[in-house]
């Protein structure tokens, strides 16, 4: 069985594979002062409750926009599980051409979502990833990773609002029933859900202008369910979509089919 761990800003997922099937999946709040040690516990405690014990996890994939906690996941996957980890970076065969100027900009998350869908769909995409920031990546049919945007996410602008405005309380992050608000819950919700569909549909449109020709549109990330029903661009969602692509990364680095470390 394959570990997969993507570590971002907000949320540590994890995911265990038996060969390209994703059998259990969780979520752990990102702590850099959380130590290797507390990490496994919790990860044995969950593998634990799935019926999956550590003996049966044969390969293990980091990828990390953490640094402080880079090291400390490779050291879990090592004690916990006993195997050294592949740690996601641009200088692997991802199976795509980065245009990037400076290609170790990029976050490994995006890395790994362009590869992912682009194995899947095999046509000219923008990958919009709901997280902590909202990013947007563009990946050409002949998988060129074009480049992307970077945004604010949905969740660091709401907390902005309430941080520096007095009387504005914090709002549960969903749909209201009608765009003009009619109390402040309501109102905030509002500029915020129908706000940031319209931020998504715009820069998708002037994305699509520059390559010259339409895209599949595609989201993942926590917030992806909220924010695409909402938008016109967004045609597919895709929940696993950083889980797979790490799985996929590790068959291409390790030169196998799922099938041999099943």
């Amino acid at each position: 069985m394959l570990l997969a761990i993507d570590i971002g800003n907000t949320n540590v997922v994890g995911g265990v594979f038996e060969g390209s099937t994703l059998l259990t999946h969780w979520r752990l709040a990102t702590n850099p002062k959380t130590t290797a040690d507390e990490y496994g516990v919790l990860c044995l405690s969950i593998m634990g409750r799935s019926g999956r014990a550590p003996e049966q996890i044969t390969g293990a994939i980091i990828s990390s926009v953490v640094p402080a906690l880079t090291e400390t996941f490779e050291s879990m996957v090592e004690s916990s599980f006993g195997c050294s980890p592949i740690t996601v970076s641009s200088d692997m065969d991802t199976g795509l051409t980065l245009k990037y100027s400076n290609p170790k900009e990029i976050g490994s998350d995006r890395i790994v979502n362009a590869a992912a869908a682009h194995e899947k769909f095999r046509r000219d995409l923008i990958i919009v990833d709901f997280g902590t920031a909202t990013t947007f990546c563009a990946v050409s049919r002949a998988g060129e990773y074009l480049g992307g945007v970077i945004a604010p996410g949905l969740g660091i602008s709401a907390e902005a609002l309430f941080t520096r405005a007095a009387k504005l309380s914090k709002v549960e992050l969903a749909r209201p029933k009608t765009v003009i608000g009619t109390d402040t819950a309501g109102s905030i919700q509002s500029g915020l859900i129908f706000g940031y569909a319209g931020l998504v549909d715009t820069l998708v449109q002037r994305m699509e202008r520059e390559m010259g020709r339409p895209s599949l549109v595609i989201a993942t990330g926590g917030l992806a369910p909220v924010i695409a029903p909402e938008t016109q661009s967004i045609q597919h969602i895709e929940p696993f979509l950083t889980l797979t692509g790490l799985e996929l990364l590790y068959r291409r680095a390790r030169g196998t089919s799922p099938t041999q470390w099943a």
